[in-house]
């Protein structure tokens, strides 16, 4: 807050965390937040990290990986609301309008976006490649609900988990959609750590 209090690091743009300056453009970052929250069903932004390496990273160029199925064109808005210089971000003002067009051209809501490459993790991001149980990681995603599933099929081991596809997680007895987001969110997130930072890992 303005008077110094604790502020919510995950969802505050940097500029607002180094100098407790909010502003609209500041709020337009946590919109970017909100709105990946809403496409991840509910998914934590930054998972398991820390405040400070959250803080390191969004630094370095990290910004979060587009949620599974989330449209390219909503994606690129909460790409927009997360520049690092303030002026360059959309105002509220210019992201009605963008969302009114494609609520009236919804076929722009096709095109899934892609996970860019050119966007890698920072060298020093959190490792979600940590977990070193599936009963740990699932804990993480709040999803410990399904540990048996995961158990009776025999998947019981993070090099299996990465593997997963939501084919195999419906065969698993997975059926909710949103459950089936949500951990699919966080293997990608899982996968781009392994094909950014650690170039050989699993291979």
């Amino acid at each position: 807050t303005t008077r110094g209090g604790k502020i919510p690091v995950r969802w505050t743009a940097p500029e607002a965390i180094a100098f407790r300056k909010f502003t609209s453009a500041s709020d337009v970052w946590s919109f970017g937040i909100v709105c990946w929250e809403v496409m991840s069903y509910g998914e934590r932004p930054y998972w398991n990290w820390s405040n400070q390496d959250v803080i390191k990273s969004i630094e370095k160029g990290y910004r979060l990986p587009a949620p599974m199925d989330c449209p390219e064109a909503i994606y690129q808005l909460m790409l927009d609301s997360w520049q690092k210089e303030r002026t360059h971000r959309p105002s509220f003002a210019s992201i009605v309008k963008t969302l009114d067009k494609l609520i009236r051209c919804p076929d722009t809501l096709r095109k899934i976006a892609q996970n860019r490459t050119a966007n890698p993790l920072a060298p020093d991001a959190p490792d979600m490649t940590q977990f070193t149980s599936v009963s740990d990681w699932l804990s993480s995603i709040k999803m410990t609900r399904y540990l048996e599933n995961f158990e009776r099929a025999g998947i019981t081991s993070m090099e299996a988990v990465v593997q997963l596809t939501v084919q195999e997680l419906t065969a698993l007895g997975i059926t909710l959609v949103g459950h089936q987001k949500k951990i699919m969110n966080s293997v990608q997130a899982m996968r781009a750590q392994i094909s950014n930072l650690s170039e050989g890992f699993l291979v």
